[in-house]
């Protein structure tokens, strides 16, 4: 009888090639999304067992908790496969991983001043309504007002 249970010995040992669904658990990233990554080559194509399931090994964990960081950041795909090419290529210059990390950061401050300029004209019209039980409301005067 093995002291850890069942499950412990249902997961593969460190370093063990595994199922999706055990490298989908290792990595934070749902077996969906690791097929997906794979599918648009931000993930190189995994090994195989004689009967077709796929085989991670832990480079290939170690990639998809790449890409789940840089999706947790904000990268777009593209980005995130500049990057992946950039993090595999140990001939690269710092210079080109910061181009694209100031280029995402300066999109990211520009959506953010959007988003900042909605909430202020949002609270504003907030702030005008009555909220009572009259028909007249500034907010919806506002959404029909053509620009």
């Amino acid at each position: 009888m093995n002291p850890l249970g069942e499950a412990a010995r249902a997961r593969p040992a460190a370093g063990m090639p595994c199922a999706i669904g055990e490298a989908a658990r290792r990595s934070g990233v749902s077996a969906r999304m690791v097929r997906h990554y794979e599918g648009l080559g931000l993930l190189p194509a995994v090994a195989r067992t004689g009967s077709g399931y796929r085989q991670y090994g832990e480079a290939d964990i170690h990639s998809l908790r790449f890409i789940k960081r840089a999706r947790d950041l904000g990268f777009s795909i593209g980005e995130i496969a500049e990057l992946v090419g950039l993090w595999h290529n140990r001939a690269r210059a710092s210079a080109s991983v910061r181009r694209v990390a100031e280029r995402h950061l300066g999109e990211l401050e520009r959506r953010i001043a959007a988003l900042q300029a909605m909430r202020g004209t949002l609270a504003h019209l907030v702030w005008c309504c009555q909220g009572d039980a009259r028909p007249k409301c500034p907010i919806l005067e506002d959404l029909a007002r053509s620009n």
